[in-house]
């Protein structure tokens, strides 16, 4: 659907972001006079008012004009719920009303997640949790406040209920630690992360010196704080890019600083087989690393090639065996759903393949096309076409069959935007494998002190109910230049929450 203009009312920057959410859920465009148009003119109105009750009403009304000069005026009303704060209300009856108007008036299908547009939707169920509903009044509320689907209301339901245990393993003094690498040896397609390609040896002992200094800022901050370190993360980039003697170096480093008797998780993004080496193998073994990711993407042939990964299926097989004969207790398998030139019958075939390899834990990623991504240039200059939502929403199906068929559960899950086929992240596991960063880190109920080039330290004041956050650089020259900033943003933040 195509639209010439777009006017709202208020021109208030969250009605303006809830719009744009709306139009975006439904692919609708705005080309001015560029183009042939399906509509001259929508026109958004939103206003509220208060009734007799004392809930907060809202009312929203779209006025379209058509091209021939036709109008046509639609409206909702809704109110608010009881446990809701005002102005909360307010932009989720907005965002609904509009997506209502669209889905009844304009014939647009169903979107899976609803209004839900958030990164963490499980946040919600969380304190709905809290305020003591039952499992089947929060789907029915997913249903009701936000139009979720019922199938995905009941994935994220019983999956925020089967977190409670893991969450409340958590003290205000508890803390992960995210050590960021953030070098890879080649740049794949579809990545937006802040990676870059392993530097030379005079640039790499640079940033090993950097990263010293950074680690011991934080190492100090655990010992003035008295804090209990329960997770170490080693992310990046691909931490497993960098070379031996200078990965064994970086991993006795964070192992030395912050393993201790209470660490119940020492985890290892080693993502490629081209970056595996027996070496590092033994490394993870010796230091006690106990969960290993190997990330194929896909296990495709022709896919590796098509986004730049320079390894073949048979090798993520012989690096995953390599890992289980080291001994490393878990082992982690990421898959992309909706890569170029897929289909679903792609997808049940690399399930075949990886499901048959017993891995502990698969995590789902549903292909999030994002502006710093070479695919993104490619798709707009080369037209490179990617599988429809249709198609990936099959793909996710497949998928998740085999995960459930293997013994799996889903126990964390999160969104980004631009995810083909409006699906989801989600991370499915057999029974006791589950990964405690991961659900810390996505429900937001604990301190990440965060390391190294592109990390990120979250801090949750317990006292103010609240959580802030620091970032390092992206870009690794600035990271590298002005590491005393960062160690002192991330001070401040740690001297606010838990200071005398």
């Amino acid at each position: 659907m195509k639209i010439q203009t777009l006017t709202l009312y208020p021109a208030q920057e969250v009605f303006t972001k809830i719009t744009k959410e709306v139009l975006n859920l439904f692919k609708v465009a705005v080309v001015g006079g560029k183009e042939a148009a399906d509509y001259a003119q929508l026109s958004v109105v939103y206003r509220w008012q208060h009734t007799e009750g004392g809930r907060v009403q809202v009312r929203v009304r779209l006025y379209a004009f058509r091209c021939d000069g036709m109008r046509k005026e639609y409206e909702t009303q809704g109110d608010g719920a009881d446990d809701e704060r005002e102005m909360a209300a307010v932009h989720r009856l907005a965002k609904l009303g509009l997506y209502q108007i669209f889905r009844r008036h304009f014939g647009m299908p169903q979107a899976p997640w609803g209004i839900l547009h958030g990164v963490r939707p499980t946040k919600i169920v969380h304190r709905w949790i809290a305020g003591g509903l039952t499992e089947q009044a929060i789907i029915r509320r997913l249903q009701q406040d936000y139009a979720c689907s019922r199938e995905k209301a009941e994935l994220i339901v019983p999956m925020a209920f089967r977190q409670l245990p893991f969450l409340q393993t958590s003290s205000e003094k508890t803390v992960s630690i995210y050590v960021g690498i953030p070098f890879c040896l080649t740049r794949c397609l579809y990545c937006s992360f802040p990676a870059n390609l392993l530097p030379g040896e005079e640039e790499l002992r640079e940033f090993m010196a950097v990263f010293r200094k950074d680690l011991a800022a934080a190492q100090d901050a655990v010992r003035r704080y008295g804090f209990t370190v329960q997770n170490i993360y080693v992310g990046g980039g691909t931490p497993t890019s960098l070379p031996d003697k200078s990965f064994a170096e970086m991993l006795q480093l964070v192992y030395n600083a912050f393993y201790g008797p209470a660490c119940g998780e020492f985890t290892v993004e080693a993502g490629r087989p081209d970056s595996m080496s027996a070496a590092k193998i033994e490394t993870m073994r010796a230091l006690g690393v106990t969960r290993v990711s190997v990330n194929p993407q896909s296990m495709q042939e022709k896919t590796l090639v098509r986004i730049g990964r320079r390894h073949t299926p048979a090798q993520v097989v012989e690096m995953f065996r390599a890992l289980r004969a080291a001994g490393i207790p878990h082992i982690n398998m990421d898959l992309i759903l909706g890569l170029p030139g897929e289909t679903a019958t792609d997808v049940e075939d690399t399930m075949r393949q990886v499901v048959a390899l017993a891995p502990d834990d698969i995590t789902l990623h549903a292909l999030a096309l994002k502006r710093g991504s070479r695919l993104k240039l490619m798709m707009e200059e080369q037209h490179v076409e990617l599988p429809d939502d249709a198609e990936t929403r099959r793909m996710s199906e497949t998928a998740l069959r085999y995960v459930r068929a293997a013994g799996m559960q889903p126990y964390y899950l999160y969104r980004q935007g631009y995810m083909s086929g409006d699906l989801e992240n989600i991370g499915c596991c057999r029974p006791g494998a589950e990964g405690m960063y991961n659900i810390q880190i996505m429900e937001e109920h604990q301190t990440i002190l965060g390391i190294g080039g592109a990390a990120t330290t979250k801090v949750v004041d317990f006292r103010r109910h609240r959580m802030k956050s620091a970032f390092n650089a992206k870009d690794l020259t600035t990271y590298l230049r002005d590491i005393d900033h960062y160690i002192e943003k991330r001070a401040l933040l740690l001297e606010e929450a838990y200071g005398e």
